[in-house]
C-alpha cells in the first residue's frame, strides 16, 4: 500500500503524534534519544528565533510510517536536520524496511518545492538511510555526495564474563584514583532523573562548564541561552522516564564533576560532561565516567556506553568500539556537486602531508 506525505511548518503539541513518533523510534536500527519527539520539540522551542522547522510525516492510511524533522536556513534556503547542531546522530525515522520508500516520498516533495540544496550531518553510517538517499536523490535529479564525518567512541559492554571483566578492571583503576580524590573528603555519585532533582543542580553545572572552557580560551556551548533552555526543556519533558540521566560526582556533598546524559534503547550516552577545574589533578571526569560504565555493567538492559562526537584523548582509554557517521551533501547543481567532491579530495590529500597543509594554511591566513 502506498504512503502519503504531510508537510508541517511547526511541530505540534500532539499526544497521539508523540506516541506514534516514539514508537517508530523504538523500531529504528539503533534507537537514539536524538530521534525522539521530545528532542524535536525541545529544539523547536529553544531555537525558535533562528530555526524554521519542516516536519515530514508519512502515513499509511492513518498510521504514522515515517518522520523526519528538517529546518530551512533562513539565509539561503538550504535544508538541514533540525537537530544537526545539538544531536550526535540524526536520521530519517521509519522501520528499516520502509526507509527507501519514505525517502522517495520526501525527495519527490523537495523536488516539487524546488529545494536546491540539502545538507545532512551526523548521519549514522550503519543506518539504511545512506543507501536509500542515493536512490531517492537520483530519481529526482539530485546529486548526492557522502563522505566520512566523525568516529564516535563507544564502550561495548559485552555479556557475561566479558562484562564482569570490564567492570572489575574499571573498579580497580577507579579505586586507585579515588584514594587521591578522597583526601578532600568522602566521594559519592548520584544519577538524577526527575526534573525536581535536576533543576536545582543545573546552575552549578552551567557555571562549571563555562569556567572550564574559559580556562582554555574557548567559549562554552552553554554560554548561549538557547542551549541552556534546550537542556532544561529536555529534563522537564523526560522527567521520571529514566531517559535524561544527570550524573554528579561529589566530595563532601560538593559537586565536582557532571554529565548530562541519556539512557535509551540499550545505550547510556555521555553527552555533555564537565568538571570543576580546581580538582583537575584528581581526574574527576575520569572518575565519573568510570562509575557510569561500572553502573552500566550492572544493568543488563544497557549494551553500550556511547561517548559521542569528539576525539578527546580520554575516550581512547575507555573505548573498545566506534560508530561512524557521514556528512551528506545533496544538490541540484552538478557543478556544485563536483566542486564539493574536489574540495573534499583536496582537503584529504593535504591531511596526508602535514607540511603542505601548514603551508597552505599560512598562505590562506595571509
Amino acid at each position: 500500500m502506498s504512503l502519503r506525505l504531510v508537510l508541517l511548518e511547526e511541530i505540534p503539541e500532539d499526544e497521539h503524534l508523540h506516541r506514534e513518533w516514539n514508537a517508530l523510534v523504538r523500531q529504528m536500527e539503533r534507537p537514539e534519544v536524538f530521534y525522539t519527539y521530545e528532542w524535536a520539540m525541545a529544539v523547536q522551542s529553544a531555537y525558535q528565533q533562528t530555526l524554521k522547522p519542516w516536519l515530514f510525516l508519512a502515513y499509511e492510511n492513518d498510521s504514522l510510517t515515517g518522520v523526519v524533522s528538517l529546518c530551512s536556513n533562513m539565509d539561503d534556503g538550504t535544508l538541514t536536520f533540525l537537530a544537526a547542531n545539538t544531536a550526535d546522530y540524526c536520521d530519517f525515522i521509519s522501520v528499516p524496511a520502509r526507509r527507501a520508500e519514505f525517502l522517495d516520498l520526501v525527495f519527490a516533495e523537495l523536488a516539487n518545492r524546488q529545494i536546491g540544496k540539502l545538507v545532512l550531518a551526523n548521519l549514522p553510517a550503519d543506518s539504511e538511510t545512506p543507501k536509500a538517499i542515493q536512490g531517492a536523490a537520483a530519481k529526482q535529479g539530485f546529486y548526492a555526495f557522502q563522505r566520512p564525518a566523525y568516529s564516535c567512541t563507544q564502550v561495548i559492554l559485552g555479556v557475561g564474563e566479558e562484562r564482569e571483566k570490564l567492570k572489575a578492571s574499571l573498579q580497580k583503576k577507579l579505586h586507585r584514583r579515588l584514594r587521591g580524590l578522597e583526601r578532600g573528603g568522602t566521594a559519592k555519585y548520584v544519577h538524577l532523573q526527575s526534573w525536581a532533582s535536576i533543576q536545582p543542580a543545573l546552575q552549578s553545572f552551567f557555571d562549571a562548564h563555562a569556567a572550564r572552557f574559559q580556562a582554555t580560551g574557548r567559549v562554552s556551548s552553554l554560554a548561549t541561552a538557547e542551549r541552556r533552555d534546550l537542556l532544561e526543556d529536555l529534563a522537564r519533558r523526560f522527567s521520571d522516564s529514566g531517559v535524561v540521566t544527570f550524573s554528579i560526582l561529589m566530595v563532601n556533598d560538593q559537586p565536582i564533576a557532571w554529565n548530562y546524559g541519556f539512557q535509551l534503547g540499550g545505550s547510556w550516552f555521555w553527552y555533555q560532561p564537565t568538571f570543576d577545574g580546581r580538582w583537575e589533578e584528581h581526574s574527576p571526569g575520569y572518575c565519573l565516567l568510570a562509575r557510569i560504565v561500572i553502573d552500566a555493567c550492572e544493568n543488563n538492559e544497557i549494551k553500550v556506553v556511547d561517548l559521542g562526537l569528539g576525539d578527546e584523548a580520554y575516550k581512547e582509554r575507555f573505548g573498545n568500539g566506534v560508530r561512524e557517521t557521514l556528512h551528506v551533501a545533496v544538490t541540484k547543481s552538478r557543478m556544485k556537486h563536483l566542486a564539493g567532491i574536489a574540495r573534499y579530495k583536496a582537503a584529504s590529500g593535504l591531511k596526508q602531508s602535514p607540511k603542505i597543509e601548514r603551508t597552505v594554511r599560512r598562505f590562506l591566513g595571509r
